[in-house]
């Protein structure tokens, strides 16, 4: 896998301590239903490390999407 953007939807608000931890992740889009965060993950163990940290703050995710290029 080479580097790729992705979006993670997740339930709730992000504070800045948990987008802090997901470093090259930056939030796209919040309201107070859910918090969609878009970021470059070089590879699948990145990825799925990534999942493991917002799952350790208990964040439950709701989808993850592979952003094409031509996506806004």
């Amino acid at each position: 896998m080479i580097a790729e953007t992705f979006d993670i939807l997740v339930r709730g608000e992000v504070g800045q301590l948990i987008t802090d931890e997901l470093a090259g992740f930056e939030v796209i889009e919040s309201s107070a239903g859910s918090t969609r965060l878009r970021g470059v993950v070089p590879d699948q163990a990145r990825l799925v490390g990534l999942l493991d940290l917002l799952r350790s703050f208990n964040i439950e995710i709701e989808a993850v999407r592979h952003v094409s290029e031509a996506s806004p």
